[in-house]
């Protein structure tokens, strides 16, 4: 009888200690639950995404394209000198992509806001002060565009969307490449403004295209600008020396002026005439939609534009 007796009162002493705090197994927090997404940008962070984000902002208009191909939408976005998406048309404006207006962005409430590096890196700390996620991308080399496109992709949950998209720009590149000669070509390019020419380095748009068609941009290598890495300083005597077998010219100026500048430089210096580009009359004017503005998802369209310049014959129909 005391044997049960103690039994009894051992197994009600630890039900008391268990309701009183002792050892119990908690449930799993919900702070603990895996992320919707964790994005590497292009300022090197680990952004971790909760949600999937409703409410997005960009800073460039070259957003707009691949964010809608992988199924995302935008509240608020820049304004701009490329035509805008029908899709796009009505959303709130945050001012130009070089004045973009914090209180317009954050009039829109966005839960996260696309950020363009090179231009707009610098409202990271101001918005997340505000509590908002920010993504910093680039979109200047092919490279940069896939993974842009894939970070995006992360951002609406389409993944596979993503790959498709950049297998489908991939697919059309390689069709260029098929219409012209394996041989690589010697070029030089050229930016034009009000202030003088500049020679383009690999790293810029024109640059990375001549890269993807195989050919060799003769100022490679070349020491960049201090305030700009994609560029170098121009001088005759050196494009003399290098004799590019095809000019590219660019400029964020109204072409036909651009090209009437250049025509009067190229008539004036004899020195122009001893370029093998300028005496066979393979001197070309790049349009700034697809060379200066990111051309985004449309850099097979830049391939393409390129390479007609010099194989017209490839591509007549």
């Amino acid at each position: 009888m005391k044997r049960i007796l103690c039994a009894l009162l051992s197994l009600l002493a630890l039900t008391v200690l268990a309701g009183c705090g002792g050892p119990q197994q908690e449930a799993p927090s919900s702070s603990s639950a895996a992320p919707f997404a964790v994005i590497h940008d292009a300022m090197g962070r680990d952004v971790e995404l909760a949600k999937k984000p409703e409410r997005i902002v960009v800073t460039s208009a070259s957003f707009l394209e691949p964010l809608h191909e992988v199924g995302g939408d935008v509240v608020g976005r820049p304004d701009s000198k490329t035509k805008m998406p029908d899709y796009a048309k009505d959303k709130a404006s945050v001012g130009k992509v070089y004045q973009i207006d914090v209180e317009k962005v954050l009039a829109c409430e966005p839960d996260l806001v696309i950020l363009n590096k090179g231009m707009n890196e610098k409202l990271v700390g101001t918005l997340e002060q505000n509590g908002i996620k920010t993504l910093v991308l680039d979109m200047k080399s092919y490279d940069d565009v896939k993974a842009e496109v894939r970070a995006l992709a992360e951002v609406t949950g389409e993944r596979e969307k993503g790959e498709a998209l950049i297998a489908s720009m991939d697919e059309k590149i390689a069709d260029v490449l098929t219409k012209i000669p394996a041989e690589p070509r010697r070029v030089s390019i050229i930016h034009s403004t009000n202030q003088g020419l500049t020679v383009q380095l690999d790293g810029s748009i024109a640059g990375c295209t001549a890269n993807l068609l195989g050919w060799q941009n003769v100022a490679s290598g070349t020491a960049p600008l201090e305030k700009n890495p994609d560029a170098a300083p121009y001088s005759l005597e050196t494009l003399v020396e290098q004799n590019p077998e095809a000019i590219f010219i660019t400029s964020m100026g109204d072409m036909a002026e651009a090209k009437a500048g250049m025509d009067r430089l190229m008539q004036e210096n004899p020195a122009w005439q001893t370029i093998t580009a300028v005496k066979e009359g393979r001197v070309y004017y790049l349009p700034q939609d697809l060379f200066l503005l990111s051309p985004g998802i449309h850099y097979p369209e830049a391939v393409e534009t390129m390479a007609k310049c010099l194989y017209p014959e490839a591509f007549a129909k």
